[in-house]
């Protein structure tokens, strides 16, 4: 698979790490990857950050 596929799966698996919560510590690739600079871009785009956390479960209550 070339460069291209390997970004997309970094993007990706940020974003579903930043859906569950992970710490964009939590990248499993090495400083100076380009899949790294994806990953987090990814998980950045997708974390809540505590304020969204908070009114949501005050919305839910």
């Amino acid at each position: 698979m070339g460069a291209r596929g390997g970004l997309v799966r970094a993007i990706n698996a940020g974003a579903t790490a930043g859906r569950s919560g992970d710490p964009v510590t939590a990248c499993p690739f090495p400083s100076g990857d380009l899949r790294r600079s994806v990953w987090v871009r990814g998980c950045a785009k997708t974390m809540r950050l505590p304020d969204e956390q908070h009114e949501q479960e005050q919305a839910a209550a």
